[in-house]
């Protein structure tokens, strides 16, 4: 038995030495770690679900004439509760830089990176705990906003919760990256609110842009963050067959491959 137990701890070694499974341990003990710091400060999680419950109980009830005018075809809150899930994807995840910015300032980042540890792991780890928040805030939005009428396809919210998360993929390593590069809060609210704001806005999110003129509507149609909200309604509502649905997940899928090579060549290059 003691000979058959030095075999396996040798084998255990060996696969803990290869670099993908040490960069896998690495990336759980990230998250792990951004995980209990997240919830040894709730605020931040009840603030991050706060506003757009805010946005489903006072702006909701406006949106019956203008989704009927749209010709949305569903209810106001099967057209609008996508929409916000997106939204708080894109919101959860453009910020987060801000926290990387307080560990640089403190010298955490500093003292990770004179150890062995992966850098892929260390952005792969703070995003994937991004991600996991999200969602957690999908599934509490989504329990809240049934009482006010919204109906739910239980495979399309399933599909949607992905999206968000290919979502927090695209934003959380961008904005990691620039914090990295920035280290400043007073340079980086302004650069993420610049980019933030602008697709937000044009993403049809808040009205239909049906109801927007053609110039506007133009400029809709190419910003991505358009194809992924009409992704999601189309799978709330069950619309299988919409072609909105393969260019919203496959588009938002290569942004998010994009972004984490971005990103990790950003944490693997730069100097805390």
């Amino acid at each position: 038995m003691t000979a058959n137990a030095a075999i396996v701890d040798e084998a255990l070694t060996a696969i803990e030495r290869t670099p993908r499974m040490r960069a896998l341990r690495d990336t759980w003990l990230i998250f792990r770690r951004s995980v209990v710091l997240t919830i040894r400060q709730p605020v931040w999680i009840l603030f991050g679900i706060m506003y757009p419950v805010l946005y489903l109980v006072l702006f909701g009830p406006l949106l019956d004439k203008a989704v009927g005018q749209a010709g949305g075809g569903v209810s106001a809150y099967n057209w609008f509760v996508p929409g916000l899930l997106i939204q708080v994807a894109l919101f959860g995840s453009a910020f987060v830089g801000f926290g990387l910015i307080a560990e640089l300032r403190y010298g955490v980042v500093e003292r990770m990176r004179v150890t062995p540890m992966s850098r892929f792991a260390m952005l792969l780890g703070r995003s994937l705990r991004d991600v996991f928040l999200l969602v957690l805030q999908a599934v509490l939005m989504i329990a809240l906003a049934i009482p006010f009428g919204l109906h739910l396809n239980l495979a399309g919210v399933v599909v949607t919760l992905g999206l968000m998360a290919l979502i927090g993929l695209v934003m959380a390593p961008l904005s990691y990256s620039a914090a990295l590069a920035l280290k400043s809060e007073d340079a980086f609210a302004p650069l993420v609110q610049g980019i933030v704001m602008p697709l937000l806005l044009l993403s049809g999110i808040l009205l239909p842009m049906a109801l927007a003129p053609d110039w506007l509507r133009f400029l809709s149609s190419i910003n991505p963050l358009t194809h992924a909200v009409d992704a999601a309604r189309a799978l709330f509502n069950g619309d299988w067959g919409n072609p909105e649905i393969a260019l919203g997940v496959g588009l938002t899928t290569a942004l998010a491959i994009g972004a984490v090579w971005i990103a990790s060549r950003a944490f693997s290059r730069a100097n805390a």
